[in-house]
């Protein structure tokens, strides 16, 4: 069981690795785009979109007019950008970064199997370390995003377990 849950880590690690450098090409490639839609325009209303497209919609309502032709204006003025996405060493660090930060989060969750050789006090012992880092992921979620602390604990932890529990459910 040691085994498949180290096999189990080492998998997400890769796939969450893999889709953060597919969301990093795709934001690439939008850029790109949108840069050259930008240049290809001449309206400036249509302009005004594009970049209004690009920016957080909190940032985008704060820019007047004035401040959208002079992100333009500037846009303009840096050099042309590739054809194409690539992605860039700081792009292969980051997913390695992603791969760690899964697969050693995971890793007290199956401290328990390798202390305690119960199997079934072990499962117990694991499933509570699991609600506890749920609890204080959202913790720290809440506090990161401007939430109340204990209850974005408590919601994580409830969605936490909903979701173990679709999982089971479905065979998992």
């Amino acid at each position: 069981m040691l085994l498949a849950a180290l096999g189990c880590n080492l998998a997400w690690g890769l796939i969450d690795a893999v889709f953060h450098l597919i969301a990093r090409f795709s934001e690439l490639g939008r850029g790109i785009l949108a840069l050259q839609a930008l240049r290809l325009s001449a309206d400036r209303k249509e302009a005004r979109t594009i970049i209004g497209d690009a920016l957080p919609p909190m940032l985008a309502a704060a820019l007047t007019t004035q401040e959208f032709d002079l992100i333009r204006s500037r846009l303009n003025q840096i050099p042309e950008p590739p054809t194409r996405p690539a992605l860039a060493m700081d792009d292969w660090l980051a997913a390695a970064g992603v791969f760690l930060l899964v697969f050693v989060t995971t890793l007290p969750v199956v401290v328990p199997f390798l202390l305690i050789h119960d199997p079934k006090v072990a499962l117990r012992a694991s499933n509570a370390v699991a609600v506890l880092m749920l609890f204080f992921a959202g913790y720290a979620l809440g506090r990161y995003s401007g939430r109340r602390r204990w209850l974005t604990g408590l919601a994580m932890v409830l969605i936490g377990g909903a979701l173990v529990g679709i999982t089971i459910g479905l065979g998992g």
